[in-house]
């Protein structure tokens, strides 16, 4: 006999096997009495499985993982769900009504964690979401985008020297795994520290919508549930090619102050001493040119044309082998074009 999953508890509520429902956080109000809250849309399988959290939002302006969240909620497979998704398409309320990375007290909730039921807005909005939300769940997958006027190839960031992790962002599919130390007051620390594994996925821009990027994001966490043996392989396609997997990145930056017109861009690879942009004033008389210097992809750039000196304009990872790269990004990036909709038409 298939064992059935005990009723789901969050918050006060109870979630049968089978139902779905939208369950609300509070967080605090708004100075004008208005309730904020943190809203968690809870599907609970009728079939044992692991819990999987999907958040997105906890930068205020990286609506690009809402979007994701929403397409991901109305994918077919979910409707024969193994286990339990918490998918909370805003973490960060405030930010998000104010178009805005931060709260409104200007502190970044990834710095935040595990935060304080008594501390500061931004350290209750994160200890709030650390116990309710990621202490509840085996695994879990954050969804960010660059900074407003930054944009960043589709990737997923692991902590190295973790195994699981490693097969989790191949599973993935994106086309660049980036290895990254976990900063301090992240949300990946906060997690790693008490033995839950997770993900995180940077693609886009702030306050932008990209195709591209939903489609990678969408796609890749339904191949993580599958390997996670919550879904079904129906409509789930492999990736065409292995992720190219990166150790070390670092940021070109400019070398003097003007107008910047750039050659390269996201996905493009790189030998150094390659010519990314040039910067000159607005006279046209005095002109920089802006070269990688190691070879490499760039992962992520800026799309301000007007620069000061020091500005980061490009995000380049190393590659380990890049001759046996030039068909990576193009195959990968070739099969989201190819691949279902899953929606309702089916730093520096």
């Amino acid at each position: 006999m298939t064992a059935v999953p005990p009723v789901f508890q969050i918050a006060g509520r109870r979630i049968a096997p089978g139902k779905r429902t939208t369950v609300e956080l509070p967080v605090a109000q708004l100075s004008d009495h208005t309730p904020v809250t943190m809203s968690v849309h809870v599907i609970h399988g009728k079939r044992p499985g692991p819990v999987l959290f999907v958040s997105a939002a906890v930068h205020g302006d990286e609506v690009i993982g809402v979007e994701i969240v929403r397409r991901l909620l109305r994918a077919a497979a979910l409707d024969r769900l193994a286990g339990t998704l918490l998918a909370v398409p805003i973490v960060n309320t405030f930010g998000f009504l104010n178009q805005s990375r931060y709260l409104p007290d200007r502190r970044d909730l990834n710095r935040s964690f595990p935060g304080s039921a008594e501390g500061s807005l931004a350290a209750r909005l994160a200890y709030l979401f650390l116990s309710e939300i990621v202490a509840r769940s085996d695994f879990g997958i954050d969804l960010h985008s660059a900074a407003t006027a930054r944009t960043n190839l589709p990737q997923i960031r692991i902590s190295p020297g973790n195994a699981r992790t490693l097969e989790m962002a191949r599973t993935f599919g994106a086309p660049v795994i980036l290895t990254s130390k976990e900063r301090d007051g992240s949300l990946r620390q906060a997690a790693s520290s008490r033995g839950i594994d997770m993900l995180l996925y940077e693609a886009g821009e702030g306050l932008r919508f990209d195709e591209l990027a939903a489609r990678a994001g969408v796609s890749g966490i339904l191949r993580v549930m599958h390997a996670l043996g919550m879904i079904g392989g129906k409509g789930i396609t492999r990736p065409r090619a292995q992720p190219l997997l990166c150790r070390h990145s670092a940021w070109v930056r400019a070398p003097s102050s003007g107008l910047m017109r750039a050659f390269k861009s996201t996905g493009d690879l790189v030998a150094a001493g390659d010519l990314l942009a040039i910067v000159s004033d607005p006279f046209g008389e005095v002109e920089a040119t802006v070269e990688a210097d190691r070879p490499g992809i760039i992962v992520g750039r800026s799309n301000l044309p007007v620069v000061n000196e020091g500005d980061a304009l490009f995000h380049v990872a190393e590659l380990p082998k890049p001759e046996s790269a030039s068909g990576t990004v193009e195959a990968l990036t070739g099969q989201l074009d190819a691949d279902p909709l899953f929606d309702e038409d089916e730093i520096i």
